[in-house]
């Protein structure tokens, strides 16, 4: 759904001297800078990185609030002065589809005294994507990946779209923070796994009777680096920098590169990225692919994707320092005892023809100072051949008919798992990770007693089968169309009740059935039902759940009821309106249908261009006399703002939202629907029917 992010700098570095001698000297030497800017570009690296606006989520909503943003929020805050300064009008970013991205001059800091705003995002590398079947490799914390569903779901009127994006992160914690970010946008295709991208195992799919290994038509490698791009919000960043941390930082970053180029179908594209603009981890991890790929990659120009970016092109010229100061031109330079920390791949290659051929221009280095940004690292790279270390014949495995990609090697060993010879060997880093566990020639998770010294452990994922006794009831209750997959239902319990049902498309679902022993799953797939405790006394015993519900209503012929926008703005800022608030329309509906789960569906007016242009949908319960709208409150706040209410935090500082308005924000614990309260009943208290459910600090304003 809509809403609205920032990504800026934060509060409370205010100490720390953004000074550091060796960053400055060496990116002098090394002239990545035009020659005359450098001062410009230190002088914006010491200010705050200014806040960007992203409209997120699916296509049609985020044109409203784009709408609501332009014709509101940002004139109300051109005039506004903080802390004696000017804050200027909005401006879209030139090169952002859709003016969906917007720059201004506030820091994140000022914006924190502005209730209009929260969150942080960023948003290049997805936008060099063309949405298929992709792989994040590093995904952690999410916001890029948000940006590829988003992508996916830019027809809000197809349900499945075809294609999916699996998101991966080494790091189980941060698997948990992606997750969050992911549910946001409510989606059956995403997965978000846990493996170390190094060395990111090799899925299999299901395709005409026999298994083929699954290759990508898009790979994100936004890789870990070592992050001096960042300077301007990160500001810890000063004080730690070190040449040292690239240094030890571009095995790891070549090895995931490689491994990602392993897994991209031939004609598919892959974006290597870093918020680093030293070229060791950069220029050096794109020559050192190019020239392992022996012409399997090609470096395509990237520019025409990004109208109005101001970037400089890759260099094909630098050196190396050490932390003490001592400069390497060419690996012939290095010291025998230096050569566990400096590689031959850090330099650039040697053969001035093979460099002349890689086009190491056509990367992109964005600066602070060109645009008011942070600093960034993009190369798109283009797969035109199997890697010279696979032993077969390219054949067609990926989901997309357009790109070709490799057959599954022999069985004596993976042709594309590093083996001896595989370029990526000769770049371990000094300190290497645990060995990953092979089964099959697979690259898979470690073994079982080395996987409980981390993380949780993941309930299983379980499909209904067709004859499962759960969903007859649930297909004659909201009278399912017959094209209703539902195979693709999923839980996440083998025995006992089943208290939520899941979704996810046919595409992911293949891959979960082929897969259970070769990846470990963190989440997967959006709730549609949950199990409503006494449900069956209303003739069904799942209720729809809000999060799914974009998924599941082009499938539902049976308790719909159509509302108006004053409907819209009743139902989400009522606790239980009585039926009788609906309009006539919506009230009529509403009294031919029976106690239980419903679908309160709002249809845009093109002859009232003041109310949304785009259908809404809420989960809601057809009580006994009264009418309730099960929505999340975030979500609640969004729509909202949609039909023209505002919510206005109070003068504590309260969170928006209030107390009252936890209806399904969490429904573990809270009172099922149908268990209605005394205040139900016909003759009840009407301030509690027509109490804000947003609670008393809030004033609500049309």
């Amino acid at each position: 759904i809509g809403i609205i992010c920032i990504f800026g700098w934060g509060a409370g570095y205010a100490d720390i001297v953004k000074e550091n001698k060796l960053f400055e000297h060496y990116y002098q030497e090394l002239k990545i800078v035009p020659e005359g800017e450098f001062e410009q570009f230190m002088e914006a690296m010491r200010e705050p990185l200014p806040a960007t606006i992203r409209i997120t989520g699916y296509k049609s909503h985020a044109k409203e609030i784009l709408h609501t943003l332009k014709e509101k929020y940002f004139k109300e805050i051109q005039d506004l002065e903080v802390d004696g300064q000017k804050i200027e009008a909005p401006q879209a970013l030139s090169w952002y589809p859709d003016e969906l991205a917007w720059h201004t001059n506030m820091s994140r800091k000022i914006l924190r005294k502005s209730p209009l705003l929260e969150k942080f995002h960023q948003a290049i590398p997805p936008n060099l994507l063309h949405i298929l079947v992709i792989l994040d490799m590093c995904a952690a914390p999410g916001s890029k990946t948000a940006q590829l569903i988003e992508m996916l779901h830019a027809d809000m009127d197809v349900p499945f779209p075809e294609g999916f994006v699996i998101a991966n992160d080494v790091d189980n914690k941060r698997c948990y923070l992606l997750v969050h970010q992911a549910k946001r946008l409510n989606s059956p295709c995403i997965m978000v796994v846990n493996h170390d991208a190094s060395c990111m195992p090799r899925l299999l799919v299901e395709q005409n009777g026999k298994k083929d290994i699954l290759f990508y038509d898009r790979v994100l490698c936004d890789v870990p680096c070592s992050g001096d791009g960042t300077m301007r919000k990160n500001i810890d960043v000063w004080k730690k920098w070190t040449t040292s941390n690239s240094l030890h930082l571009h095995g790891l970053q070549l090895r995931i590169a490689v491994r990602g180029v392993e897994q991209l179908a031939v004609g598919g594209r892959m974006v290597y990225s870093t918020c680093s603009l030293n070229p060791v981890e950069d220029e050096a991890v794109i020559a050192s692919l190019l020239e392992k790929s022996e012409g399997a990659l090609e470096l395509v120009d990237a520019s025409a994707d990004l109208p109005g970016l101001k970037y400089m092109p890759g260099i094909t010229s630098w050196k190396l320092m050490t932390k003490e100061g001592q400069w390497y031109s060419d690996w012939s330079e290095v010291p025998t005892s230096r050569h566990t920390q400096i590689r031959p791949t850090m330099f650039p290659p040697t053969d001035q023809e093979k460099l002349l051929s890689m086009k190491l221009e056509r990367c992109m280095r964005i600066l602070p100072h060109h645009q008011n940004t942070g600093g960034f690292f993009v190369a798109v790279l283009v797969k035109k051949a199997p890697m010279p270390w696979n032993r077969r014949q390219p054949k067609a495995t990926s989901f997309s008919e357009g790109a070709q990609a490799e057959e599954p090697p022999a069985e004596e060993g993976d042709g594309e798992t590093p083996t001896e010879g595989h370029p990526c060997n000769s770049n371990a880093p000094e300190n290497p990770p645990e060995p990953e566990a092979k089964k099959d020639g697979v690259c898979g998770p470690p073994p079982s007693k080395k996987m409980k010294l981390f993380g949780f452990k993941e309930d299983p994922f379980v499909f209904l089968t067709e004859d499962d006794p759960v969903f007859p009831p649930i297909q004659a209750f909201y009278d399912l169309s017959p094209d209703f997959p539902k195979l693709n239902v999923l839980t996440r319990t083998h025995e006992g009740k089943k208290r939520h049902l899941y979704m996810v498309s046919k595409e992911l679902r293949n891959v979960l059935l082929n897969n259970s022993e070769r990846m470990k799953v963190i989440n997967t797939g959006v709730k549609v039902w949950s199990r409503n405790n006494d449900g069956e006394q209303f003739g069904c015993a799942f209720r729809l759940a809000q999060e799914g519900i974009y998924t599941l209503y082009p499938y539902i012929r049976a308790r719909v009821i159509n509302i108006s926008v004053e409907d819209v703005k009743i139902l989400l800022t009522e606790e239980n309106p009585f039926l009788s608030r609906l309009g006539d329309d919506a009230h009529a509906q509403a009294k031919k249908l029976e106690m239980g789960s419903i679908v309160l569906r709002y249809q845009p007016d093109p002859n009232d261009p003041s109310a949304p242009q785009c259908p809404i949908e809420l989960c809601g319960w057809r009580g006994k006399t009264s009418i309730r709208a099960f929505v999340p409150r975030n979500e609640r706040l969004h729509y909202l703002r949609m039909v023209g209410v505002e919510v206005f935090r109070d003068k504590q500082g309260k969170k928006e939202g209030g107390a009252a308005a936890t209806q399904e924000g969490n429904t573990e614990g809270q009172e099922e629907p149908g268990q209605e309260a005394a205040t139900e009943q016909e003759g009840s208290d009407t301030e509690q029917n027509g109490s804000s459910v947003l609670g008393c600090p809030h004033q609500l304003a049309p």
